[in-house]
Parts: structure tokens; sequence; C-alpha cells
């Protein structure tokens, strides 16, 4: 398997790089930290067949990710940015337009995502559609042995002080919005989430910012459950972590992560020579089986075995049924969010 998954891997990079007339370069990737692009085995598989190297820096949040790309110009070379962002991105001009024809693999993309509005704005791509998933919900299956149906178990008495929360105010208010029956990309009654956000402060425990911390804090028992990505519940559950992820009556928030090359960038086609790697089917089945959120890859989501994770959950059309998919968000109203956020978080110390 190893090394058909290299001879395949290296023939369609090699395919790139020529038609590319691409030389060994460094590639410095932004990203959100263990997400894929930084896998030992992957970065290292690619550096001996191509000859470049790959650098990671990382960020906490889209906000940091695009404070990163505003002051850093020509820092980058890829970057992964979740679709409801690519816009305003692109809109700033701190990415660029990316040729597709020597990005082999682009072809199996689904349709529905390798033309998404939001990757593709104008007509042309600015975004390599690459993952998506949900956010929702994860338990520790030790300490709640009954799976929830509704998100409004966060509210439940019996788990004050045992509840783990991201401390971000999108995400925060677009939970409320599921919770009070509002769609998240048009919420009409503000003043019902700011009541609902602000009865669920007492539950909080703690707040964790990245995928490491909830690991940790789960471990360690901090908290029973918390918000969290199902690429990373799988992972968690692939590290034999007590770990259940759910999908409550009330739905999930859907996102679509694309890789995009900043504006800058020394080393497109080596940038595109990446990129074309990582939406490659063999290296996303090899992924998926150690954790990772759903492909965009159609021919990469037919390989999968009927068993994963991305098959039985995301793969379930009566779940995907209820899920409210990320759109972009204005900045009056992201500006409205953060207030509202930080306003509940002041009061509640």
């Amino acid at each position: 398997m190893k090394r058909e998954f290299g001879l395949s891997i290296a023939a369609g990079l090699t395919a790139v790089l020529v038609a590319a007339g691409a030389q060994a370069a460094e590639i410095r990737v932004l990203n959100w930290n263990g997400y894929g692009t930084d896998l030992e085995w992957a970065v290292k598989a690619f550096e001996e067949k191509t000859g470049n190297s790959v650098v990671h820096d990382y960020f906490n949040s889209e906000q940091e990710m695009l404070t990163k790309l505003r002051t850093n110009p020509g820092a980058y070379d890829v970057v992964l940015i979740n679709s409801a962002f690519t816009g305003q991105a692109e809109k700033e001009g701190l990415i660029q337009a990316i040729d597709t024809s020597g990005i082999a693999n682009f072809a199996d993309i689904a349709p529905n995502m390798a033309t998404n509005p939001d990757l593709v704005p104008g007509g042309e791509v600015y975004g390599v559609a690459w993952t998506w998933g949900l956010t929702s919900f994860a338990i520790n299956t030790d300490a709640v042995p009954t799976t929830p149906t509704s998100i409004n178990v966060f509210w439940d008495e019996q788990y004050k002080g045992k509840i783990g929360w991201r401390d971000d105010a999108l995400e925060s208010v677009q939970f409320a919005a599921l919770a009070t029956g509002q769609d998240i990309n048009d919420i009409k009654d503000l003043d019902a989430v700011k009541a609902k956000l602000a009865a669920l402060m007492p539950q909080i425990k703690t707040f964790w910012s990245s995928e490491n911390d909830w690991n940790q804090f789960m471990a360690a028992g901090d908290f029973v459950m918390a918000p969290y990505w199902s690429g990373s519940a799988a992972r968690s559950i692939a590290k034999g972590l007590p770990v259940e992820f759910v999908v409550p009556d009330e739905g999930a928030i859907g996102w679509l992560d694309g890789l995009s090359i900043p504006t800058g960038s020394k080393n497109v086609d080596a940038a595109r020579a990446f990129i074309n790697y990582m939406i490659d089917p063999e290296f996303y089945v090899r992924w998926e089986a150690e954790g990772a959120p759903a492909t965009a890859n159609a021919k990469a989501a037919a390989a999968l075995p009927d068993d994963s994770f991305n098959r039985t959950v995301l793969g379930n059309a009566e779940i995907v049924a209820r899920v409210q998919f990320m759109q972009p968000v204005s900045e009056e109203n992201r500006k409205a969010y953060l207030e509202l956020w930080q306003e509940l978080k002041a009061n509640s110390q």
C-alpha cells in the first residue's frame, strides 16, 4: 500500500511540476495546527518525490489568519481558508486567482464544491475545495452514557460547571441561534441569542482554542462535553479518547475549507503541486483512517471503507439534512456578535 501510494502520488506530482516548469522550492503553509497539511508522513512523501520542502505557520482563528496575511505579504505560499472568509480575503487582495489547469486532481472535486460561489467569486477560483465538515459537539461517553438528542443539553443543570466552550464569538452566536430555533445565516432575534448565551455562562468550566487543548481537557476530565469539529472528533476517537460526536435534532453548522495561494507568493507552481497532493485520493484515504474531515474529492470519498467515520456520519443523508452551512458574515454582524460575546464574558467574571 505504501509503495502504491508513493508511486501514484509521484506520478501526479511529476506531471504538475514538469508541466509548470517548476523548480524545487520551500513551500510556506499557513493552517490550523494538526490539520492535514503538516502530517509528518505526508510532508516527507511530498518532499521526497518533488524536492520541495514544506514549512508551517499556524493560526487559532480565522481572524488571526487574515491578520497574518495582511501583515506578512509574500510570507506564505498556501493558506487554508474557510469558504465563508474566502471572499473577504479576495476583496482585500490577500489571495490570488488559481490556475487549476495544472492541478490534475481538481477534476475529481465534487462539482457543487469545486464551483462553490464563495470559493469561486466572479467565476475565478480563489480557493480549491479541500475538506468539509460539521461544527457540532462531542461528549465523554464515560461521563454522559446516554447520547443527547438536543443541543439544549448544554443548559442542563446537571452539567453546570462541566461544559467546555470555544472562545469564539461567531461560533457561540451560531450555536445559540441553533438552540433558539433560528437560521445561523439570518438571525432575526439577537436578543434571544444573547439571553441564551447569558444562561450558558454559569455552565462553562473552561474555554478551549485548539484541537490539542480540547483533547487535553477532555482526557483530564475538565469537561464532559464541548463544541467540536467533526474531523477533530474523528481524530480524538482514533486516539482512543471516549468521545462520541453528536449532531442534535436542532442541526449543526456546516463548513467548507479551501486551499488558496496568497498574493505575493514566490512559489506559485510549487504551491499548486502541493494543493494537488492535498486533494489526491491516495493521500486522503490514508489521512481519513487517522481522523480527517470529509473530502471534497468525490473520487476519494468513494474509496473510503463502508465503516469509516465520514461514511457513517457525514455520509448519512438524514444527518446532512439537518446541517446549516455557513455563509459569509457581514462586518456589521461580525462586530455585533463580537461585542455581544465580549460583554457576556466580562459580566460573567
